[in-house]
């Protein structure tokens, strides 16, 4: 294994500890970390539903922590790690920041702007691109987002079936 990959999984379980954060405040459990010679200088988590805001996607708030602390919106040297594969607005604001390099766990099919569903990231009729690794833990960052919607899931059958049954809903986890 290449000094790369020990750091790539590194830190994705870095940017897994943040999903786990956003799952335990009910969010969809997604985390990213910012990475510049070897350190993190950024991390976040997904807060659309506590923040209610559509931004507030962890890559989109780990770009903002790393340019605050920074003192730059241009992250030339940054490796941004992600649990997963960034959507059509992340993927956006990496380009416009600059990212150098992105690594997500999970790819998504329904929005993955990083090779899935198309890949923003690495077109070159953008004036910067950012390389891609794509796959790093990816069973552990996909079955972490498999398990938090099917316990959605299932909750909502039980409060349908309660409903049905003239019972109050069921209190959030």
């Amino acid at each position: 294994m290449t000094i790369e990959c020990v750091q790539d999984e590194q830190f994705m379980r870095e940017a897994i500890k943040e999903a786990k954060i956003a799952e335990d405040l009910n969010e969809v459990p997604i985390g990213a970390v910012m990475v510049m010679e070897g350190k993190v200088v950024a991390r976040a988590h997904n807060l659309r539903e506590i923040e209610q805001n559509a931004v507030a996607h962890a890559e989109l708030l780990a770009i903002d922590q790393a340019c605050k602390k920074l003192g730059s919106w241009r992250l030339e040297e940054a490796t941004l790690y992600v649990t997963l594969e960034p959507c059509p607005m992340c993927a956006g604001a990496i380009i416009l920041s600059r990212v150098k390099r992105v690594v997500y766990g999970a790819a998504d099919p329904k929005g993955g702007c990083a090779g899935t569903l198309m890949n923003l990231l690495e077109d070159d009729r953008f004036n910067h691109q950012s390389e891609v690794t794509s796959g790093v833990l990816e069973r552990e960052c996909g079955q972490m987002l498999s398990d938090f919607f099917r316990k959605i899931r299932e909750r909502k059958k039980l409060e349908k079936k309660m409903k049905g049954n003239n019972l109050t809903k069921i209190d959030s986890e």
